[in-house]
């Protein structure tokens, strides 16, 4: 059991409330446990410019953790200069949603999904991933009738993600803070709804880990993400774009 009396295969409860704005056409404000994300996507008839003339969309992350997020207070980060944390994480989220997109299908449209986490408790990068792809499914439903096939569909699969670590010994699934610091091994896991992996982040914190632990840490990142897929499925009901 985890200190806050989950079963160590459970993930921390999860909220999902879709359409939470107007101005975006995807906006999802996603909850898991004490961590709670603001995800909005938002749709430019526009490309950056190395991708002119190549008849092709993009799609991108921006992240960024609120002043009031965490105690004490962090900083707004302004300019144009982000600390390394903020730069790596919205890199990840940006590739983990483009690895299940047809960008040629999306046509030369840029999709930016801002991840805005409003309450930090562990896991933020892995609730941006979540949560981030509900809010692109509604934004690419929002402009189906201007793709380029309207019968082609630009997003091949699902995606989310979860943490996982070794805390005591015994791997733990979906880590709150408490338990990420007290970690000897911390991993964030990126997939697909049908099984594949995106992404795997994993190191030992003045740890090291074996062939085993390292797969029953990734059968426990499986056995939760299938569970988060579950979720979506659920909060976008008949709109789920999958068979």
């Amino acid at each position: 059991m985890t200190a806050d009396s989950r079963p160590a295969s459970e993930l921390r409860p999860v909220r999902i409330k879709r359409r939470y704005t107007r101005a975006s056409p995807g906006s999802v404000l996603y909850q898991a446990g004490g961590t709670t994300v603001l995800c909005m996507a938002s749709v430019e008839s526009t490309v950056p410019a190395w991708l002119t003339g190549q008849n092709r969309g993009w799609i991108t992350a921006e992240y960024s953790m609120l002043p009031g997020s965490t105690s004490p207070r962090k900083r707004r980060e302004r300019g144009v200069t982000l600390d390394g944390r903020t730069n790596e994480i919205q890199r990840l989220i940006g590739r983990s949603l483009r690895a299940i997109a047809d960008l040629e299908a999306l046509g030369p449209q840029l999709i930016t999904v801002d991840c805005d986490v409003l309450e930090a408790d562990g896991g933020t990068r892995t609730a941006s991933i979540t949560g981030g792809f509900l809010a692109l499914v509604d934004a690419v439903r929002s402009i189906s009738a201007s793709l380029p096939d309207p019968g082609r569909w630009p997003l091949r699969d699902s995606v989310a993600a979860v943490s996982v670590g070794i805390v005591n010994g015994k791997p733990l699934l979906d880590l709150d803070y408490e338990r990420d610091a007290a970690a000897s091994v911390d991993m964030n896991v990126v997939m697909t709804g049908s099984g594949r992996f995106v992404e795997i982040q994993g190191t030992g914190e003045e740890a090291t880990f074996d062939d085993r632990e390292l797969h029953s840490l990734l059968r426990l990142a499986r056995h939760g993400i299938a569970q988060l897929t579950l979720k979506q499925r659920h909060a976008l009901g008949k709109q789920w774009p999958f068979a």
